[in-house]
């Protein structure tokens, strides 16, 4: 299940999107699908689409900063194949992986509120059901770690957000966090690259481990 075109949940992100679509004609401007096959075995949740990335371009994490520093590493460890132009035609594919937020439409200044978050679990409850091989969730960010344990009927208290934190769940499914790979995050230092790279590093150790 994914959001309609002109989805209506959020009278907020509803009013934003028909701002944008005056400014910006030539822009997707609306719910942004996951990008990967549901025969993945890793899905990652990102917060929501940026308004001049995956806003603009239609693909998750595409066209933004957070992109440059997320698929060139996918790559690096095996998660895609193709060249990464930041466009949703420039034939980089996933292997493996599926990308997706917990909102699915952009908001204003990249902050969505409680109840959009809460409006749009439903997709991403639907999205985990379908992923019939998933064995590893990476949450990017406190955000869409609250949302993908409420998405699983479980507590956040018991499952508390932690850089690098990797949580074996009662059904056998692996939730790992990293913080956002956002500018932000990574002028700051909070993020390196290093620290991103070695929570793929076990990632993909995980996986390649047969259980």
């Amino acid at each position: 299940m994914t959001p309609d075109f002109d989805c209506s949940l959020c009278p907020r992100l509803v009013e934003f999107r028909l701002e944008n679509r005056d400014k910006f004609p030539d822009w997707h401007n609306a719910p942004v699908a996951s990008f990967g096959a549901d025969t993945a075995s890793l899905l990652i949740v990102g917060l929501a689409p940026g308004l001049r990335g995956a806003n603009r371009t239609s693909r998750p994490f595409t066209g933004d900063y957070a992109g440059q520093l997320l698929y060139p590493t996918l790559l690096k460890y095996g998660f895609a194949d193709g060249p990464y132009g930041e466009d949703a035609n420039d034939g980089f594919d996933l292997k493996d992986c599926r990308v997706t937020n917990a909102v699915r439409c952009v908001p204003p200044q990249n902050k969505p509120v409680g109840a959009e978050i809460n409006a749009c679990r439903p997709f991403l409850i639907s999205e985990m059901e379908d992923m019939k091989n998933l064995r590893v969730v990476l949450t990017l960010g406190t955000i869409a770690h609250a949302s993908t344990v409420r998405t699983l009927g479980l507590r956040q208290r018991d499952w508390p957000f932690g850089h690098g934190a990797f949580h074996k769940l009662p059904s056998g499914l692996l939730l790992a966090n990293s913080y956002h790979c956002s500018r932000y995050n990574t002028n700051t230092g909070r993020l390196t690259v290093p620290m991103f790279h070695d929570v793929f590093s076990e990632i993909r150790n995980r996986l390649d481990v047969v259980d």
